[in-house]
């Protein structure tokens, strides 16, 4: 089995910890978990799409897998010199299977391990879409990253419907897009996929800020493991054309909204970047997920378009943050204590 590298810890246990690093999927041994964000499936997806380079740690204590944490390394184009960089994201801190361990020790000791072996190969290292923004504080100053506020918008689904929660302007405009003739469905095909990538595509081609990964991705993603619910592509047509669509992850009790876009410009009597939403937002409602969460409403800014336009859903909006370490010491010095 290949394993980069490997790594005894202790962590008042006991047995030692060991902590492992994968690069390639076929070494992974069988790991337990629900969270999709660090699965053995999003692994896979990530080592076959091109552009990005998953990195899974995993802890053991003897040969019985106690944690878990999932990074991918990836090109970024940003506005600042060096003005192509890769970084390494990473979405939650790790799942955790070990009741009897304290979950931030040895949080911690992943973290140091993913942040030696990120920082060999990447510019930056982000950690995003944490459940608890608390978690992790010391430990993330100890390795030396900062953070920065950020927001979250997720929509209640075990209530009461969606439909009760929207904004009377998003009702009727939900309600004439489908008297127009719009449909909205799930891909069950490869090449509605396709052309949905490459609708999607043209849309995000004017958001600089906003990473597209290859067009494979979301084929991968979609067919990555029929037998269990990981994510589905949604589309919205109208007379046979893909004119707008999401993909929307699953993960436990929760969905996860990851992309979505439409040709509003084009079919703006249709409102395909609405129902694109909207599409995802009953599924899961039906489904029974109780939670379906925008995975970037953004900055705290007083004006922002995409979080003004995802609240009118009936969703609510919280603060946390994310945390950032960069490779060049004097800069990631700067920026840790301009945000201390």
């Amino acid at each position: 089995m290949w394993i980069d590298k490997q790594k005894t810890i202790n962590l008042q246990s006991e047995m030692p910890v060991r902590l492992s690093t994968y690069h390639k999927g076929n070494a992974i041994p069988a790991l337990p978990g629900k969270t999709i964000f660090h699965s053995t499936e999003l692994f896979h997806v990530f080592e076959m799409t091109r552009g990005y380079e998953p990195v899974l740690i995993v802890a053991f204590i003897g040969d019985r897998p106690v944690a878990k944490l999932l990074g991918v390394i990836r090109k970024s184009v940003r506005l600042f010199p060096p003005a192509i960089i890769r970084r390494c994201e990473v979405y939650g801190t790790g799942e955790y299977f070990d009741k009897e361990l304290n979950k931030e020790d040895l949080f911690g000791e992943m973290l140091e391990h993913l942040t030696n072996e990120a920082l060999r190969r990447s510019f930056l290292i982000e950690f995003r879409n944490l459940e608890n923004p608390l978690f992790g504080y010391k430990v993330f100053r100890k390795n030396k990253y900062f953070a920065i506020n950020w927001l979250r918008v997720h929509n209640s689904l075990h209530s009461k419907p969606p439909y009760e929660r929207l904004s009377l302007s998003r009702r009727r405009q939900i309600n004439k897009a489908l008297r127009n003739g719009a449909i909205m469905e799930v891909a069950d095909n490869e090449e509605d996929i396709r052309e949905f990538s490459l609708m999607l595509k043209k849309a995000y081609s004017s958001q600089v800020r906003k990473h597209f990964p290859d067009i494979d991705f979301f084929r991968l993603l979609a067919w990555q493991s029929p037998e269990k619910e990981i994510a589905k592509v949604f589309l919205v047509k109208y007379k046979d054309k893909i004119i707008g669509g999401s993909i929307c992850l699953f993960s436990d009790s929760n969905a996860y909204l990851w992309f979505s876009g439409g040709m509003r410009k084009t079919y703006a009597f249709l409102y395909p970047g609405i129902l694109g939403v909207w599409a995802p937002l009953t599924y899961a409602y039906e489904k029974g997920y109780q939670h379906l969460e925008f995975m970037d409403a953004g900055l705290p800014f007083k004006k922002h378009g995409y979080r003004d336009f995802i609240l009118r859903f009936g969703g609510k909006q919280s603060s946390t943050r994310r945390w950032f370490r960069f490779r060049w010491d004097w800069l990631n010095s700067l920026l840790y204590h301009f945000y201390i």
